[in-house]
């Protein structure tokens, strides 16, 4: 298996399209990588320029140490799945398994062999003589997977290969590529659009926007610590509560004012914040409690929408000219147009300076913080 290195990596288009921009990153050898970001940010063309479909305009790409910048692609050792697949309509699955080892000049009996085998562990071995139209789309699927398994790569790259299958298929497909993943231990860069996937799914990942990452770390690191409001607005089933507020006072007698209500300063920022301060205060829906009832330290609001979610619901409230929101358990949920209180549960509220959106925080170890756009209030 390999690592895969990336040293001022960068990818433009005639026009000054600049679709991957000077990306220093590392992938660690056998680990489950997910490029998650917006359509458009760059992270399929990343990894096709990790495969050498695309050429780097500039910088190094290194795949287990082997400078591979200007290596064609067959010359990779990599291996790809693409989103729609990518099967020959007029071979069978026995035949498009064994496609990649055929370029390779592998013996036709030895190449049959190991689709076979490929095939067997994946559930294909009563399919191996139908063409990809009569197959259905999770099938096709495991086709195109297996024909990148028998072909023994140091890297798979996966380019939103769940996107065309219904949501049952996509939650068992998704379960399926990390126990299999896991168990050949090959490095993997999984490309996505769903952060459900790639929090699902990954070791580690990383958020891109407009050719640049915005972060990179655990999914549990991205989700309960979004280095920027970008993330923090990208990361989470629904965008986090940002709240413009002022910090008033210093160290430990200081508080945000958010109108006419005073909040205790988040432990994480404590002492780390200048009185007169612009901030916004960072709450995921999740982590903001509701009340029907007033409490001290809560902001008052008039229930706008209210959406059911199955186990929980999701509570819009307007407060002022904002809209913020709350999940509450099941049975819980109050009536559009009632009054309501919340609360941002301190010990999970994070704070983002205005001026460039970044976190505020005693120890700001993620490699890639980088400032998003000033939120505007």
């Amino acid at each position: 298996m390999a690592s895969i290195e990336m040293r001022g990596l960068t990818k433009a288009y005639p026009g000054g399209v600049t679709a991957v921009d000077d990306l220093d990153l590392t992938i660690a050898d056998g680990e489950f990588f997910a490029l998650l970001g917006p359509s458009g940010c760059g992270k399929t063309t990343l990894l096709r320029t990790i495969a050498g479909l695309e050429r780097a305009t500039s910088g190094t790409l290194l795949l287990g140490g082997r400078d591979v910048t200007t290596a064609a692609p067959g010359k990779r050792d990599v291996a790809m799945v693409f989103q729609d697949y990518a099967l020959f309509p007029h071979m069978n699955v026995t035949d498009n398994i064994a496609y990649p080892l055929r370029i390779q000049k592998v013996a036709l009996a030895e190449r049959r062999r190991k689709a076979h085998e490929t095939a067997e562990g994946l559930g294909l071995a009563e399919l191996m003589d139908r063409r990809p139209g009569q197959l259905s789309g999770g099938q096709q699927q495991r086709v195109a997977l297996a024909r990148a398994i028998a072909y023994r790569p140091q890297v798979f790259l996966f380019d939103e290969p769940l996107s065309n299958l219904d949501a049952r298929l996509r939650l068992e497909a998704r379960t399926f590529l990390k126990r299999l993943q896991g168990e050949l231990g090959v490095t993997t860069v999984f490309v996505t659009h769903d952060q459900a996937e790639a929090l699902a799914m990954a070791d580690r990942m990383a958020v891109m926007e407009s050719g640049r990452i915005r972060q990179v770390g655990t999914p549990s690191d991205i989700f309960h610590r979004p280095a920027n409001v970008f993330v923090a607005n990208f990361i989470g089933s629904t965008p986090m509560n940002l709240l413009p507020a002022r910090v008033a006072g210093t160290a430990g007698a200081a508080h945000l004012v958010l109108g006419d209500v005073r909040l205790p300063v988040p432990a994480m920022a404590a002492g780390l914040l200048q009185d007169g301060e612009e901030v916004l205060l960072g709450s995921r829906p999740e982590y903001t409690d509701l009340s029907g009832q007033e409490r001290p330290d809560s902001l008052p609001g008039t229930v706008a929408v209210v959406e059911n979610l199955g186990a929980a619901a999701l509570v819009s409230v307007e407060i002022g000219e904002l809209m913020v929101q709350a999940v509450v358990p099941e049975g819980e949920e109050p009536r559009a147009g009632e009054p309501v209180w919340l609360t941002p549960q301190t010990a999970r509220a994070l704070v983002y300076r205005r001026a460039d959106g970044i976190l505020v925080a005693r120890d700001q170890e993620s490699p890639a913080a980088e400032p998003a756009e000033p939120v505007r209030a």
